[in-house]
């Protein structure tokens, strides 16, 4: 079995913290607010994992990476809206940004082809 990259595991470990704090969201938050931010986690994984197997890593890549900074301003309006406590927005921003860095390392790791 292929060993997955840092940033699949990273994103996983992310999603497995964030979503009991969206399961706290207050009702009207959590069917418009919390769904987004928990949609953008599922949808970075997936991309994540799609680089992984894939060939052309770098478009599932530079997706990932932008499902990453929607949920940065996710999360943030979270804390400006009081649906989430400040200890828990910057635990949170820090394992966000943890993936965007892993993200971003693996990019870099990327050779484009010339032409």
């Amino acid at each position: 079995m292929q060993q997955l990259p840092q940033a699949v595991q990273a994103c996983h470990e992310l999603i497995l913290w964030m979503i009991p704090h969206l399961d706290k969201f207050p009702r009207i938050r959590r069917f418009t607010l919390g769904e987004r931010i928990e949609s953008r986690l599922l949808m970075a994984l997936e991309d994540l994992v799609e680089a992984t197997y894939s060939k052309q890593k770098r478009v599932a890549l530079v997706h990932a990476n932008r499902q990453l900074g929607v949920l940065r301003h996710l999360w943030r309006l979270a804390f400006e809206l009081k649906t989430i406590s400040s200890n828990a927005y910057q635990y949170g921003s820090k394992l966000i940004n943890g993936v965007g860095q892993q993200v971003g390392g693996w990019l870099k790791t990327i050779v484009d082809p010339i032409g």
